[in-house]
Parts: structure tokens; sequence; C-alpha cells
């Protein structure tokens, strides 16, 4: 009997010793991920109040421009890909410095600050992802265990800024090789969400929720109605990958000098406010997502403009993410044709905007989960099936070109193989 406990105690000893590990690790990256969370929404809210009282700094907007290419330029992190190399790092890329994070968080904050059109995210995702790297290097752990408490460190900014926990986990575990998921790290990236989240919402600082309006009955006509959306929004995604891509591209083809793409990307973007008036795509646009979930849309094409002001800000250096974006062209899109199409406007929003956001980072699972915990339970179904189809439609397009799309989304073969086979029927023909 003694044997057989002393046989069983020694097949747990492994696992006990790998949440002992985790429980510190994982509760470290928490903790540190959800502190900066903090200072950074509050710092990002009172850069956004700040414009909005005083107009006249969208004029400073090269100055900021300049401000940010310097100082990476004397970091040593001018070649620096963002979000990307974060993404590689957890494969064993390049690790990212610790002195990352508060290039990209001043740098994001000056870009909110001056009107330039970005989101949070890609500097939570690099803030996080440099934060707990720098934790792994410090305590001289492991290739895969840093690669662990990477995905740690992205999933507790990513829940520190939105209060989304549980997406936050599934979407730093589901965007790095897509069609593989590591199972070890769920646990680790999940403490460190729920620690991470914690922490700003002591603090008081609000989690994005929206209200879910115009829940149309479950039927085979709403189904096919939400469908089709879906399948408009998959283009959408493609389209706004397309632009990011290529603007990039062109600004530094056309344009080789970091500072001169600063002020050309800044002169733009002012121009384009200056022309357009309301200053509605400037910042986040958090209060244009917030009327087009409820309903209400300024112009049809408000998600080509927001399109159009991200591409140019961020293309020309100017820091943030494009996922705050992403659901600003969702929704309004949405919030335009979704009566084309027999839905209610509102329900339009909140299903194109989820889709949108599937197809451009290709995480079918994390944007069901962001469904559920921006918009409740209700309508899960729909959503699910506007993911399905956007993750199916959107192809091998993503925002993040490090990713890796292990699987095609067209056969149950590995991509390799598939591209292989393509190949030589192609060269047989």
């Amino acid at each position: 009997m003694m044997d057989q406990l002393r046989e069983q105690a020694r097949r747990a000893a492994p696992s006990a010793l790998a949440l002992g590990q985790w429980l510190l690790l994982a509760g470290l990256a928490g903790l540190a991920c959800g502190l900066a969370g903090a200072a950074f929404t509050w710092c990002v809210a009172q850069a956004t109040a700040l414009r909005a009282g005083h107009p006249w700094l969208l004029f400073c907007m090269p100055v900021a421009g300049l401000i940010i290419a310097w100082s990476y330029r004397i970091c040593g992190m001018e070649n620096d890909s963002g979000t990307n190399q974060i993404i590689a790092s957890v494969r064993g890329g390049e690790r990212p410095l610790v002195r990352l994070a508060p290039l990209i968080f001043l740098g994001s904050v000056l870009t909110h600050l001056t009107g330039g059109s970005a989101g949070r995210e890609g500097a939570a995702l690099q803030i996080g992802g440099s934060i707990s790297a720098g934790i792994g290097r410090l305590l001289r752990l492991g290739a895969r265990n840093t690669n662990t408490i990477i995905q740690c460190g992205m999933a507790g900014l990513f829940s520190a800024l939105f209060g989304t926990p549980l997406t936050a986990t599934v979407f730093a575990l589901e965007v790095v090789n897509v069609g593989q998921f590591r199972y070890a790290a769920l646990f680790p990236c999940l403490l460190s969400a729920l620690i991470a989240n914690a922490i700003p919402r002591a603090l008081d600082l609000p989690a994005e929720r929206y209200h879910l309006a115009g829940l149309p009955e479950l039927g085979p006509v709403s189904l096919l109605q939400c469908g089709a959306l879906a399948v408009l929004a998959a283009l959408v995604s493609i389209a706004f990958c397309i632009l990011m891509h290529r603007t990039g591209h062109w600004y530094k083809k056309y344009l080789p000098n970091q500072y001169l793409r600063a002020l050309v990307g800044a002169a733009s973007v002012i121009v384009l406010t200056l022309i357009e008036g309301s200053g509605d795509y400037n910042g986040a646009g958090g209060h244009i997502i917030e009327l087009a979930v409820e309903g209400h849309v300024h112009v049809p094409w408000a998600f080509l403009l927001k399109m159009l002001f991200t591409a140019l800000t961020l293309g020309a250096g100017f820091r943030g993410g494009e996922i705050v974006p992403t659901l600003f062209i969702g929704s309004t899109f949405g919030c335009a044709v979704g009566p084309l199409l027999g839905l209610d406007p509102a329900f339009g929003a909140a299903v194109s905007m989820i889709a949108l956001f599937c197809g451009v980072v290709n995480c079918p699972l994390a944007s069901i989960f962001l469904s559920i915990e921006l918009f409740g339970g209700d309508g899960l179904l729909f959503f699910a099936l506007a993911c399905a189809l956007a993750f199916l439609l959107s192809g091998r397009f993503s925002l993040y070109s490090s990713q890796n799309i292990v699987y095609s989304k067209l056969e149950a073969r590995l991509n390799d193989q598939y591209q292989t086979e393509k190949e030589t029927e192609r060269l047989s023909c």
C-alpha cells in the first residue's frame, strides 16, 4: 500500500511542481502587467480627454512623431517590428527588450494626445511581452518557459486594458500559431490575465462592455442575414489588412528617412482631419463604437475613413494598435450595412465588429469569447456563425505578418504540405 502511495506521489510531483512554479511566475507577470496596464489605461484616457479639451494639440502631431522616431533611434529600436516581434518571440525568436515597454508606452500616449488614429492593444501586447520577457531573463528561465511567460504578459496587459481575461488568455495562445493551441500555457496565461484584470478594476478603471440591442429571433432567415453580413465583414477585413501593409511599405519605399515619414504622416492626418471636420477619426474612437452598437452612425462611409486614418498614422511610425480601430471599422460598417440586409443597425454593428476582429487576427475562439465578454451570452450562435465565416473567408490575410497559420483553412492538411502539393499540381499542368 505504501509503495503504491509513493508511486502515485512520484507521478504527481511534476504536476505539483509545475503548479507551484506558475503560481509564482504567472502571478508575478500578472501583477506587473496589471500595474502597467492600469497606468497605461489612465494615461491614454487622460491624453484623450486633454486632446478633446484642446483641439489645437492636433497640430503638435509632427513634433510627437519626431519624438517617437528619435526615442526609438537612440534606444537602438528603430527597426522594431512592434507586435510582430512579440508574436515571433513566442516561437523562440529574438526576445523583446525591457526598454521596449517605456518606448511603446510613451509613443502610444503621444499618438493619442496629438490625434493619431490608433488603438491600445498593440501597445498592450508589446508592453506585456517585454515586461514578462524581462522577468524570464532575470530569473534565467529556459526557452520554453520564457515563451510561456511572454504569452502570460501578452494575456495580462490585454486583460488589464480591455477587462476581458478569457479573451486575452485565448488570444495569447491562439494568435501565435493559428491551428495549434499550447494547452500547457493555458493555466499560466489565465492566471496572469485574472490577476492583471483585477488591478485596474480595483482602481475603478472601467472594462469594455456594451449592451446588445436588436437581437433577432433565431431562425433560418436571421442566420442567413447574419452570415451575409459576416461575408461582407470578411471582405472588409482583407481590405484593411492589405491597406495597412501596403501603406507601411509605401512609406518606407518612398520615404526611407523615419523622421520624414513621421512628418508626412502627421501632415496627412492633420489635413484629412481639417477636411473631414468632426475629429471622430482621431484617437481610438471609443465613443463612435458606443454610438454604433446603439444603432447610430454619422455617415455610412465612416469605416472607410477610419481605415485611411489608421493606415496613415501607424504606417508613418506612430505607435498604438490596430484592434480598437478594427472594432470601430467593424461596428460602423455593420451599423450602416446591417439594415440593408434586414438586421437591426445596433445588432449589425455588434456582429460585424466581432466578425471583423476575427478576420484580421485569425483567432475564431478568442473572437467568440470576446463577443461573450463584451455583449453577454445572448446571440452567441449568431456571433459564432459570423466568426466561423470570417475566419474561413479571410484566408491568409492578417494584421500580423509574423503570425503562422499552420493549417490551410480550406483543407484539413498542414499548410506547408498543402502549398507544396498545389505547387506540384501547377507545375505538372
